[in-house]
């Protein structure tokens, strides 16, 4: 498990003032009110900054973040393409079987049928539930599953393992 979490995208500056333009990672966005330190990185969590936001506030889809020593346009459109990152340490707390997204790449996935599918390899809101995408070794087309505890029924992070029980007819489509 990495120690940072990416929790949005700088997609711009706003005003003259160098505020930021955010495009919120994160299934709420009003984290970010919240957000003191933080860090900007590449998307690989790369070349980590130490930053601190003097202000937030919510606009429309994005977030407009304001950082010190950032006090001018041009200075904040150097950011443009960014990320922002927060320590685990810092991040929300989640409730029991809820998973920061960072958490579930990586994992082995398991058929009660088919054994072993592959690796979770991205994981993508639907606005019903969430589609992981499973890299199948030897395969060209990955496996899209519905992230749905009747379909992923256990997902144990310490050994790095998700078991899951495939809809019928679901793996055929990728045969």
């Amino acid at each position: 498990m990495n120690d940072y979490l990416i929790i949005g995208k700088i997609i711009g500056a706003h005003g003259v003032r160098g505020e930021l333009k955010v495009f919120p990672l994160t299934d709420d966005a009003r984290r970010f009110l919240k957000l003191h330190d933080c860090f900007i990185c590449d998307e690989n969590l790369g070349k980590l900054q130490a930053a601190e936001t003097i202000s937030s506030r919510l606009d429309k889809d994005t977030v407009l973040v304001k950082l010190k020593d950032y006090d001018d346009r041009t200075v904040a459109e150097t950011l443009r393409g960014s990320f922002i990152a927060v320590s685990r340490s810092n991040a929300v707390r989640l409730p029991k079987n809820r998973f920061f997204i960072a958490d579930l790449v990586g994992l082995s996935v398991t058929d009660d049928e088919r054994g072993s599918l592959g690796t979770v390899c991205d994981c993508y809101e639907t606005g019903a539930n969430y589609i992981l995408e499973v890299k199948r070794s030897g395969k060209n087309q990955n496996l899209l599953i519905p992230f749905i505890r009747t379909v992923c029924y256990e997902v144990n992070l310490d050994d790095g393992i998700m078991k899951c029980r495939l809809p019928e007819g679901l793996f055929e489509l990728y045969e």
